[in-house]
């Protein structure tokens, strides 16, 4: 039987932080844009912020995930990694991580 590791904790989260496991509530998810990837090719993007009882962070949404969660769901990350952007921590869920609403 695979071992569940501890659940993070929003206000634990740090700078370089990978291999995250954590589960929050989604208090909004902006409209998706449309951007043009590394890659060349178009997709979109939209943030959502999560909040568990110690704190909030934006959830970076691309492509199909954008569909699987809206507003006042709770979810449950796995496998996530902690990014900056515009100066603001964010968490993001790799191909190989995992988003999955509880």
């Amino acid at each position: 039987m695979k071992e569940m590791k501890a659940l993070t904790k929003i206000n634990e989260l740090k700078l370089g932080l990978s291999d995250i496991s954590l589960t929050a509530k989604v208090t909004e998810v902006s409209e998706p844009r449309s951007v043009k990837t590394r890659m060349g090719y178009e997709t979109n993007v939209a943030t959502a912020v999560l909040e568990d009882d110690s704190g909030t962070i934006p959830l970076t949404l691309w492509g199909k995930q954008i569909e699987e969660i809206s507003e006042g769901d709770t979810i449950e990350v796995t496998g996530g990694y902690i990014s900056e952007f515009k100066g603001e921590l964010q968490l993001n869920v790799p191909r190989k991580g995992e988003l999955k609403k509880l």
